[in-house]
């Protein structure tokens, strides 16, 4: 961890493109175009004058098109940053439809007191009440800020500040776009500064290569009344290496389902379980022959309260990091 000296204060902000760079196209569709620079015009000289805002483009993407490729290099980035002289932090400009995968992907690797914060929009930035401005200068302030140190990962959205593990998108258009369903902010900002109103929880670290993710396949698969094994077999045939079943409920499923994990877990394929249910943990709390404590019997490892984007993340990170399934079941509850 480097210490920052007080005469020299850099923030960096990343540019990864989304909403917040897009702008309307002749047909009326939000297209990413715009540099992370062009965000930042004005900004600095209302942060400080000991200041100084850099920012780079890491590439100018919608963020559903990102692949894991695209978010190890986003991690590497940010690493490399913070390695560099005077940094207090970086912000992550990224779109929203899946920045809470990046953002716990970036968790899972933050060991350093120096926050990094992800940001967007919900509005393109050509839009008259576009929300992008107020967010990234909500972002710059909080990872300024001396108080942010120590929180982790934050996603910094219409007020909040939020820790990356456990933040969700709850809407797909309006501009308060993410909460922490199962808990709440750890703060907000008010008349232009952070206030920190809870600590973050325990957070586990990991290290690894992340060239690895780009070539480890974990893809998702829901229950729904009737569904049988099918889909599992087909991404377990596919080469995946993790599966995450999103079941009902707790964390149930149906005999089928059951067997099915059961095959892939002798395959050596890490089967995690989540819920496709807004709130609450996943237990193995039911029977019956195709519940919840049925899937744990079969391999199926509950996933706490996460849900299947940043579930998915975690069972990618793992095996990038520990290889064996065996290891990777033993270990997941570590982070949970």
């Amino acid at each position: 961890m480097s210490s920052v000296p007080s005469a020299t204060r850099r923030v960096v902000v990343l540019g990864t493109g989304g909403t917040i760079a897009s702008r309307l196209d002749e047909h009326g569709a939000a297209t990413p175009v715009d540099p992370v620079g062009g965000l930042l015009a004005d900004l600095g000289a209302e942060l400080g004058h000991d200041l100084v805002l850099e920012s780079r483009d890491l590439f100018v993407k919608d963020s559903s098109a990102l692949t894991p490729a695209d978010q190890a290099l986003v991690v590497r980035a940010v690493q490399e940053t913070l390695a560099g002289p005077d940094v207090v932090g970086v912000v992550v400009t990224h779109g929203t439809d899946t920045a809470e995968e990046t953002a716990y992907l970036l968790d899972l690797v933050h060991d350093d007191e120096r926050p990094v914060v992800l940001t967007g929009a919900q509005r393109p930035a050509d839009a008259p009440d576009a929300d992008g401005p107020r967010n990234l200068r909500d972002a710059l302030r909080v990872v300024a800020d001396p108080a942010a140190r120590g929180l982790g990962v934050l996603v910094v959205f219409d007020g909040l500040v939020l820790a990356a593990r456990g933040t969700r998108k709850v809407h797909t258009h309006q501009t308060a776009a993410f909460a922490q369903p199962d808990g709440g902010p750890l703060g907000h900002v008010a008349d232009g500064r952070l206030v920190v109103d809870d600590a973050p929880a325990h957070r586990a670290h990991l290290t690894l290569d992340t060239a690895d993710l780009a070539s480890i396949r974990v893809d998702i698969a829901a229950v729904y009344p009737g569904v049988d094994g099918t889909a599992l077999q087909a991404f377990a045939t596919a080469g995946a290496r993790g599966v995450v079943l999103v079941a009902t409920g707790a964390g149930n499923a149906n005999p089928a389902v059951v067997a099915a994990v059961a095959d892939l877990t002798d395959r050596g394929v890490v089967v995690g379980l989540t819920t496709r249910v807004d709130t609450g943990p996943v237990w193995g709390g039911y029977g019956g022959g195709g519940g919840g404590a049925d899937l744990v019997a079969a391999g199926a490892v509950p996933l706490g309260t996460l849900r299947a984007g940043q579930g998915r993340i975690l069972l990618l990170s793992l095996l990038a990091a520990l290889g064996d399934p065996d290891r990777v079941r033993a270990t997941l509850p570590t982070y949970l």
